[in-house]
């Protein structure tokens, strides 16, 4: 089961490096920079539908299932991506992607959750985010030299046939898992849609380009988005009460800050200042690996300092990974600083982002891991698009109005600012400490799982 979570990981890792790195090459190829931002806030949309009936499939008849249908729709989206004729059409396939790829994170945390114990769960997300590593160092470079000297299309093509491969070492293990029994939680995949449908309609307004109509439709979307968000999350997620919903809205300002910026730092190096799809791959490529380095030592410090204190000095490394890639909007300033400053920023998700999975599955109840993995992914997610939304409507203004460097800049200003809210917010999560590793015993407890 270890081996099937971590290569499932390691195939959407390298998906997701490609399509960073190719994106900037298919808005040259197919035009529509309004529909940017729309390539990635549209896939993670279609996530939270996904992690959601993921995590209630789970609950109810064990991670097997979701995580089949999960790989199948993720296949189709990269096909209809890989062929696609204009960017609307690429959206569509992103979208398809997105569905299937909610399922991964949802299961790879109930399978956490169930199956290893609590003292283990620090190094298996160290173990996880290693995942990232052989993609970290080889699939932005592979994808920008496939999207110079080929196509931006071989990015999404070329995983076509691994999904296959990786069903099959991944599949059985989950199956024999089995559903975890008890009665499972009301069904709340209305409830996602009607969330996912109104963030759509808002984030159509931001990017419409007709500020009173816009207008409009961000006060609409909002509208119909968050009662179903309040049901979704933790009660008190939204004004940050104390411990686990601190720790919920912590997790979506992290991700907003640092998949909002990091969405347009290879459109700031090839488009804006001319740099080759490789170089922006290795950006991606050392901040890959910064954010691995930075969940080993999370796991290191984890067991004698407190989850907040962790989940504040990563935060705070992004909001300053986040100013120092802003520098490179200046002629005078080289490109490869970027792999420099956003491997700081990379390095602050490494230790930042685990202390939240870590604070949600202390807090799970036993048979309903699913609700809480969906939970926490939901919200990250969801922010996670808000991000990129927000940075692409403020570049696509940039680019119609002829202020490209400035739109960047103040994306990267507005992505710090949120950075430092995560710290503030992070301050007010839980003080618990990890317990040290024990010796498993000789002849296990029935309700002990060895791994």
């Amino acid at each position: 089961m270890t081996i099937g979570l971590l290569l499932a990981i390691t195939l959407n890792a390298f998906e997701a490096l490609a399509v960073a790195t190719v994106m900037p090459k298919a808005e040259e190829d197919l035009g529509g920079i309004s529909l940017y931002s729309w390539a990635f806030s549209g896939y993670l949309l279609a996530s939270i539908v996904g992690i959601t009936w993921a995590g209630e499939q789970a609950d109810r008849h064990g991670p097997g299932r979701p995580l089949a249908l999960g790989m199948t729709l993720f296949g189709v989206g990269l096909l209809v991506a890989g062929f696609a004729p204009s960017m609307l059409v690429l959206v569509i396939g992103r979208c398809i992607q997105g569905l299937g790829a909610g399922a991964l994170p949802a299961i790879a945390y109930v399978a956490l959750g169930r199956a290893y114990p609590e003292s283990l769960r620090p190094l298996m997300l160290a173990m996880f985010a290693t995942a990232w590593v052989v993609p970290g160092l080889v699939g932005p470079a592979i994808a920008g030299a496939i999207a110079e000297w080929i196509s931006w299309r071989g990015a999404f093509l070329l995983f076509v046939p691994v999904i296959p491969v990786m069903a099959l070492l991944s599949l059985p293990p989950l199956f024999k898992l089995g559903p975890p029994g008890g009665e499972p939680a009301p069904s709340k995949l209305w409830l996602a849609l009607t969330l996912t449908a109104g963030a759509a309609i808002a984030q159509a307004g931001l990017t419409l380009g007709q500020p009173l109509l816009g207008a409009v439709l961000v006060a609409v979307g909002v509208t119909i988005a968050i009662r179903p968000l309040r049901q979704l999350l933790p009660a008190g997620t939204f004004r940050a009460a104390r411990g686990l919903p601190a720790a919920v809205a912590g997790t979506g300002f992290l991700n907003m800050a640092f998949f909002g910026a990091e969405a347009f730092i290879p459109y700031m190096l090839t488009s804006y200042r001319g740099y080759s799809a490789l170089m922006a791959g290795l950006a991606l490529t050392v901040t890959t690996l910064a954010w691995t380095a930075g969940s080993w030592i999370q796991e290191r410090l984890v067991q004698r300092t407190s989850r907040a204190t962790l989940a504040v000095t990563g935060s705070i490394l992004v909001a300053l990974g986040i100013l120092l890639v802003s520098l490179a909007l200046l002629d005078a300033v080289h490109g490869a600083w970027v792999s420099v400053a956003w491997g700081i920023g990379g390095l602050g998700m490494g230790v930042a982002y685990p202390m939240v999975s870590l604070e949600l599955l202390a807090s799970s109840e036993s048979g309903r891991e699913g609700e809480t993995a969906g939970a926490m992914k939901l919200n990250e997610t969801l922010m996670a698009a808000v991000g990129v939304s927000i940075a692409g409507a403020i570049v696509a203004a940039g680019e119609n109005g002829g202020w490209t460097g400035g739109s960047l800049f103040a994306v990267f200003i507005v992505m710090a600012a949120v950075g430092l809210l995560t710290a503030l917010v992070s301050t007010r999560m839980s003080s618990g400490i990890a317990r040290p590793i024990e010796a498993v015993p000789t002849e296990p407890e029935p309700s002990v799982v060895v791994v």
